[in-house]
């Protein structure tokens, strides 16, 4: 039977070492340290060996003489002889050697430059092995404040990397707060720093989604539920009655139809557009703008419109899903024989999309609100028209999606006005001819 016990591994100070950031930055320290004093030991080497004389002068260059002296005054002192010699003999022999300069022989000069040859090769290997050992101990010692000098530098990393795996799904409003130099690490913190508010921001809004979608399906739920228990409760129901019953029960069912429908075309929005194409802008919209028409006659609006062509790159579903929307939010929040005007132009080889309404005052600090999923201005009253205020927040996703960007400012008279900017188009993108966009059922009929 195999051993199923875990072996034990080597000791601890056998195994290899992690390769951590500041092993790596102290090994690189001593490597460089290293290469620049063997560099610098080279040198030096070459530069003794050039200055220091490696021959003999020649015979008429170097006076010589020979003299006796005694034994006796002779001493040893390593490879050399130590010899007192006299100052009377010292003057004699300058004198002697002022007469006459004295000549060297042949094989003097190849012992003199012998003996110097050998004293310069040892001094040579001298300086080599002593610098060799200094280097030695001053790469240690370099290596030993690389360690520290890392371990100081990168304190910091530590401390976010601490600070990171503490901060989870349920305390994403903790922040690192880096304190120190303006450096890279306090940007990474930083950055960090963002990451975590923006990953607040989403969690926050994912649960109100999610809130507000269930809420939302579960209150055409729950009237469909006490309906049904309310009419088998009365026994004088007939079947007329069952007939209006089922008359809610359908128009109930249309409304969560539209619900999901929009929740779908939410998610399918923030997911990011399929195949690019080359769209008109001015197309999609007065396609769009004729599908409206009965619900703006019904209302008796006022529409002006200006369409200019506007060349632009993008998914032609959601293009019009987003033009429809704003041009039904126009429509269905404004007043009874108000005003909206829907206009498309080019502006710096942008396509912009343009659709005011009139309508009721909008304070400016909520107009942000408005294009969050499931917001309504003022309160939420109970309704049948099919708007579960999604309508904003899928053009907001429908144009992050596609680059573009979004401006809304409220009008001071009262109503809204929306602006989508589209990225200029790429040289060289595939046009599409012609599009199915009468097909759309208007939301608004």
């Amino acid at each position: 039977m195999p051993d199923l016990l875990p072996r034990p591994g080597p000791p601890r100070w056998l195994r290899r070492p992690r390769p951590t950031a500041r092993l790596r930055l102290t090994v690189l320290y001593s490597v460089a340290f290293l290469a620049c004093g063997v560099a610098v030991l080279g040198l030096t080497y070459l530069i003794f060996g050039r200055t220091t004389p490696t021959g003999v002068p020649s015979a008429d260059r170097v006076p010589t003489a020979e003299m006796t002296v005694p034994s006796a005054t002779v001493q040893r002192a390593g490879r050399y002889d130590i010899i007192n010699v006299p100052v009377t003999v010292l003057r004699q022999l300058n004198e002697a050697l002022d007469e006459k300069p004295p000549v060297i022989s042949a094989a003097q000069r190849a012992k003199l430059a012998s003996e110097a040859t050998v004293q310069i090769n040892y001094d040579k290997r001298r300086l080599l092995i002593a610098s060799a050992i200094a280097l030695a101990v001053i790469a240690v010692g370099a290596a030993a404040i690389g360690w520290i000098i890392a371990g100081r530098v990168l304190r910091p990393l530590s401390t976010i990397t601490a600070a990171a795996r503490q901060i989870s799904a349920s305390s994403l409003h903790e922040r690192l707060a880096l304190n120190g130099p303006d450096d890279e690490l306090k940007e990474l913190a930083d950055t960090l720093d963002s990451l975590f508010a923006r990953l607040e921001a989403s969690f926050d809004a994912q649960r109100r989604f999610a809130a507000n979608a269930s809420h939302e399906l579960r209150t055409p739920l729950t009237r469909e539920r006490a309906l049904l228990q309310v009419t088998l409760a009365d026994p004088a129901s007939t079947a007329g009655t069952w007939q209006a019953v089922s008359r809610e029960l359908l128009a109930s069912n249309a409304e969560q139809e539209h619900l999901i429908e929009a929740l779908l075309t939410l998610a399918s929005s923030e997911g990011g557009p399929g195949q690019r194409e080359r769209l008109d802008l001015a197309a999609i919209t007065s396609a769009d703008l004729d599908a409206a028409r009965p619900a703006i006659s019904r209302l008796g609006l006022n529409a002006a419109a200006d369409i200019q062509p506007a060349i632009l790159d993008g998914d032609p579903l959601l293009v019009q899903q987003l033009v429809a929307n704003l041009i039904d939010n126009g429509v269905r929040h404004n007043i009874p024989g108000g005003d909206i005007r829907v206009a498309t132009r080019t502006s710096h080889g942008r396509a912009v999309l343009s659709v005011t309404n009139s309508g009721q005052v909008i304070p400016p600090a909520e107009v942000d609100r408005l294009f969050q999923p499931f917001q309504r201005l003022g309160p939420r009253p109970a309704r049948r028209d099919g708007g579960h205020g999604l309508g904003l927040s899928i053009v907001r996703a429908i144009a992050t999606a596609h680059g573009a960007t979004t401006a809304a400012r409220a009008l001071p008279g009262g109503g809204l006005a929306v602006d989508v900017a589209f990225l200029p188009p790429v040289p060289g993108a595939r046009a599409v001819p012609g599009i199915q966009l009468g097909t759309r059922r208007s939301h608004l009929e």
